[in-house]
């Protein structure tokens, strides 16, 4: 989140407290600037938000009604701005990042009133996404928060929509966890099955990212959806399910694969050739694969999985990407370059490793090389 920090910054707090000042008479500017400023260059961008909550927190009054009219008074008056321009906070109203101090702090207040509080957040999200915000009541009052999801579902304004399938991200990254959804998927699927249609790309994103959540804890029932979802699709929901099952279609999940028409190819068989069985760190692993198979065209699915060495001489595969095409006329040749070098994701070690090649998720090729560290 470092890059982001600045997104909540001195400006943002001044003109915080402005827009409060013009919405609520008794609000003491002077006394949320300072608190609010205090030790902000030094927090990252989620503790800035909650610092900045916890200052508003002390200048707002404590009613819950008379604290929602004061929130709603302050909201920019555009509830989904046709260009960024529109979007851009200043004296007309809260919007954008500087909304998530607000919706934290409804949160705050409101956990043990939802019935007023999630209502209040239906409105922020509509100028910043009250994804986060919204997770807590989904932990503590589950049923209630999911009745009202439902009827977010059919509501005109977009960013309400997309804030059912995206607040029920059961691994929101950046969120809490909501470990009954990590667990139990019914509770999320059914409004997913709704949402699969929506109109606008935004929402049906957030369904796929949702879907790729449940993926990495219940991989059979995103395989099932996916095959299902797939009968008579569009390219809309083509694309959605793609992405959907993107982690599974990494790793090679067949169900999956099936369920986009990567079936097991009879009679084939690869031939892997490393052309660079030494690789110093810094270049490149330079491999060429043939493969065989029965006459006629096969949809294929081409993955490779390099096995590193770890530091207790163990290896681990790392699956990636390489073809989506045909074998046609019963032969297919592709070759390929592998850079190893410095990234922050991973730690190299010398020493024999493998590559591996999968077709539809079949292994049906290995062999060695060596990484040489200088």
């Amino acid at each position: 989140m470092e890059p982001f920090k600045e997104l909540l910054n001195e400006s943002v707090v001044r003109q915080l407290g402005q827009v409060f000042s013009r919405v609520y008479d008794d609000f003491n500017d002077t006394e949320f600037c300072d608190s609010a400023l205090k030790r902000l260059p030094e927090l990252e961008l989620k503790e800035r938000a909650r610092h900045i909550m916890e200052a508003l927190d002390i200048c707002l009054p404590q009613n819950f009604d008379h604290f929602s009219e004061i929130i709603l008074a302050c909201l920019h008056p555009s509830e989904d701005p046709e260009n960024d321009e529109a979007a851009v906070f200043g004296p007309d109203g809260v919007m954008g990042f500087a909304a998530w101090p607000v919706t934290d702090l409804v949160t705050h207040r409101g956990i043990k009133l939802p019935e007023l509080a999630l209502p209040l957040l239906k409105e922020v999200t509509k100028r910043f996404s009250a994804e986060f915000a919204v997770r807590p009541f989904l932990d503590q009052h589950t049923e209630m928060t999911l009745e009202i999801f439902h009827d977010w579902i059919g509501d005109d304004n977009r960013h309400v929509r997309r804030l059912v399938s995206e607040g029920a991200r059961p691994r929101l990254p950046w969120g809490m966890q909501l470990k009954k959804f990590v667990a139990e998927p019914s509770y999320v699927l059914p409004m997913l099955e709704k949402l699969k249609n929506d109109p606008e790309e935004y929402v049906r994103r957030s369904v796929a990212n949702n879907l790729n959540d449940i993926a990495k804890d219940h991989p059979e029932v995103v395989s099932d959806v996916a095959a299902k979802w797939l009968k008579d699709a569009d390219k809309n929901r083509m694309r959605l399910v793609k992405h959907a099952c993107r982690t599974l279609i990494k790793q090679g999940l067949q169900p999956t694969l099936y369920a986009f028409g990567y079936v097991p190819v009879v009679g084939l068989s690869g031939e892997l050739n490393i052309l660079t069985p030494r690789v110093e760190y810094g270049e490149a692993l330079e491999f060429a694969a043939e493969f065989l198979a029965g006459h006629g065209e096969h949809k294929v699915m081409i993955d490779y999985a390099i096995h590193f060495m770890k530091a207790n001489g163990t290896s681990a595969p790392k699956v990636f990407k390489w073809k989506d095409t045909s074998i046609t006329k019963g032969a297919l040749s592709a070759s390929r370059k592998h850079a190893i070098k410095p990234i922050t994701t991973r730690k190299y070690y010398p020493g024999m490793h493998e590559l591996e090649i999968f077709v539809n998720g079949v292994a049906v090729a290995r062999a060695p090389f060596e990484l040489v560290m200088s």
